[in-house]
């Protein structure tokens, strides 16, 4: 059988390596537990080495990314809550390469985005390579694997038409703001659309889905965003987010993130990301 997920990390010598995560240490905090050593890359492949090492740091399973691609409004019962009729394409932004970070790192929040920060757990697709003018039906052969991502969400510069001309992206797109991981789960053999996952803040669920309540699929996803429009080897896709985001709990703003909360997503098969907010002086 070959490798069927990976992670990438620092052992106790500091060595960036690659490695296999054995399917009953998914579940788990990864850092200290032991993986198989990989050898490759994720684009031109890997294959193990045989070899055991333990993880001293778990870090952004991708080293770089040429962009965050990113669909809004997408799960149904979210557009139910937001009271919002669905368009008839994809709501699409963007964040930039620097607002991705890794699976347990801590976010630092700027003073201007504090005072209504939000998240959104999401499933997350990885284009394995360059991909133009996709159809739906190849749309899954240029998924390197899936992962899981927090769309950090600033909502005082997103909500208000007088502050953003209800545009998206500069409410999203701060440092850090896309922490992503802990494993990537390789594409073969996985159906995007049959994966659950839950959004949890300070261990309170906030959000619980199956991603079959996806308005657009990861396939139509992808055929939409590669219409006329390369997406590069390394594009992250961040594909929506379900009901529970803070915006939405009552009483009004009680579900906004303060100072010091973590925020745990977990995809089944891939594991959790843990982020704590670090709101800055």
């Amino acid at each position: 059988m070959g490798v069927t997920n990976f992670v990438r990390f620092e052992d106790d010598q500091s060595n960036v390596l690659y490695g296999e995560v054995h399917s009953s240490a998914v579940d788990g905090n990864l850092e200290g537990a032991s993986v198989t050593v990989l050898s490759g890359d994720p684009f031109t492949g890997f294959s193990s080495t045989g070899k055991e090492s333990k993880i001293k740091k778990l870090l952004c399973p991708l080293e770089a990314t040429p962009i965050i691609m990113c669909i809004g409004l997408n799960y149904a019962r979210h557009a139910k809550e937001a009271n919002l009729s669905v368009p008839s394409n994809p709501v699409v932004f963007t964040k930039p390469a620097d607002a991705m970070a890794g699976p347990y790192d801590d976010i630092p929040i700027h003073p201007d985005a504090q005072s209504q920060l939000d998240y959104e757990g999401e499933l997350c697709a990885i284009i394995s390579k360059d991909a133009k003018n996709v159809s739906e039906s190849d749309a899954l052969s240029y998924v390197l694997g899936y992962t899981v991502g927090n769309d950090v969400s600033a909502r005082n510069f997103q909500i208000p038409a007088s502050v953003s001309g209800n545009q998206f992206s500069y409410a999203k797109s701060f440092d850090s703001f896309a922490p992503i991981g802990p494993t990537v789960l390789l594409a073969e053999g996985v159906d995007p659309q049959a994966l659950k996952y839950t959004t949890k803040v300070n261990g309170e669920v906030r959000q619980e889905t199956g991603t079959d309540d996806m308005i657009w699929s990861v396939r139509q996803i992808i055929a939409h965003l590669s219409r006329g429009t390369t997406l590069r080897r390394g594009t992250v896709i961040m594909t929506g987010t379900p009901s529970g985001v803070g915006l939405f709990i009552e009483p009004k703003g009680t579900g906004f993130l303060k100072d010091g909360d973590v925020v745990e997503i977990e995809v089944e098969g891939v594991g959790a990301i843990r982020n704590r907010m670090v709101f800055e002086k």
